[in-house]
């Protein structure tokens, strides 16, 4: 059978809702072909059950997801594998190794110790916005500041630097900015993260990257800026993303705030609905075939490329009741925003708890928390990697 091939669907109905071409791609092909920018045919992968398939399949590489891209052209000389230490580009055995020495500081106890420190940073931040007056930019004043002090706190980033490490990620994974200029901002954030952990190796602290150079001597100042890198953006970008979308989803969902509200308790569940509902990682994950192998009655060949759309999966009905509708109360318990397989995200228990503690106290302040513009009038990052909204103007 031939099927017909496709762009990446990117267009989106509503400001919460993926591509509606997902739905009718899960429906009739869950798997399909996809039309890749250079000429190339790839795989998209659209169904629960065959995202998870394909992300934990022993025959599909994550090296492809560093030198392959579905929606632009990566020119030939400008591909190359993932540095040691970034992992997420990386297959077993090395892939192993670097997760495993970075899972030894995601403790229990340091999530516990950072709970505390989170709690103050959001009333802090809370405050600062009730006494300069009745209204604010949420983004800018309250979604981008907590992740990235949470960042700073784990990797013993200086507060001061805080901006500028902002404005460095964000115009790395800005899909809209050509390639070179992109890459230069990579390179300009991998320089400021390699100067970091020059730092720490001579004068250590009660910090991560501190703490895998106690754990693991022979690691290369190099490997642990990857490392650091690959926290640095997946740790900051994902969480403040979500806490400005998932509140401007809230704020129009009326009938949910209200019970999260009613029934303060609801605050895991809600963290876990916005995730799977939202699923901000808008692009998917990318694969790389290195073992011939059918999925879907598909034959997928070695070389080829799969793209696995997470926003597509965590609404299909066959895995999700009614997965259209917003549903605070929903049992969960394997929507896949963080992803799936052995690169399943490491910090999702701190996103988890920055999420669940951010919403709680921001509702709790603000009872009458409100949009302060028309709800088509807020900026949305729709060329960014990761989705999520510009700036929410709000007011109480």
């Amino acid at each position: 059978m031939t099927i017909e091939a496709t762009p990446l669907p990117t267009t989106r109905p509503t400001p919460f809702d993926p591509p509606e071409d997902y739905r009718k791609l899960r429906e009739d092909q869950p798997v399909s072909r996809l039309a890749m920018p250079d000429g190339s045919l790839g795989w998209l992968v659209t169904s629960y059950e065959l995202v998870r398939a394909v992300m934990s399949g022993p025959q599909f590489s994550s090296k492809f997801s560093t030198i392959t891209n579905p929606l632009r052209v990566i020119p030939p000389e400008m591909r190359q594998d993932a540095q040691p230490g970034m992992f997420i580009g990386q297959d077993p055995p090395d892939h192993g190794r670097y997760r495993k020495l970075l899972t030894g500081q995601f403790t229990v106890r340091r999530m516990r110790s950072l709970e505390p420190r989170i709690q103050q940073m959001v009333i802090d931040h809370l405050d600062a916005m009730e006494a300069a007056g009745d209204s604010a930019d949420l983004v800018d004043k309250f979604a981008l500041p907590i992740p990235s002090l949470v960042i700073c706190e784990l990797l013993g980033v200086p507060y001061e630097e805080r901006d500028e490490f902002q404005h460095r990620t964000g115009r790395m994974l800005d899909t809209s900015r050509p390639f070179e200029e992109a890459r230069a901002a990579g390179e300009a954030v991998r320089e400021y993260v390699g100067d970091l952990v020059a730092r720490k190796r001579t004068t250590p602290g009660d910090d991560m990257i501190s703490g895998l150079f106690e754990s693991d001597p022979t690691l290369s100042n190099d490997e642990v800026a990857e490392m650091g890198l690959l926290l640095l953006i997946a740790g900051h970008e994902t969480t403040a993303n979500m806490l400005g979308l998932g509140t401007f989803l809230l704020l129009q969902r009326p009938d949910q705030l209200a019970k999260l509200r009613e029934d303060p308790s609801l605050i895991n569940n809600a963290v876990e609905e916005l995730l799977r509902y939202l699923s901000v990682v808008q692009y998917g994950t990318t694969r790389g075939v290195i073992e011939d192998v059918e999925i879907g009655g598909q034959q997928f060949r070695k070389g080829e490329t799969v793209i696995c759309s997470l926003a597509a999966a965590n609404r299909d009905p066959a895995r999700f009741d009614n997965p259209e509708i917003l549903d605070i109360t929903r049992s969960h318990s394997t929507h896949i925003a963080f992803g799936h397989g052995i690169h399943q995200c490491l910090g999702q228990q701190l996103s988890r708890i920055e999420m669940q503690i951010a919403f709680r106290e921001l509702f709790d302040r603000f009872p009458n928390l409100r949009l302060a513009v028309e709800p088509e009038e807020v900026k949305l990052r729709t060329a960014s990697v990761v989705y999520g909204t510009a700036t929410l103007p709000v007011a109480w």
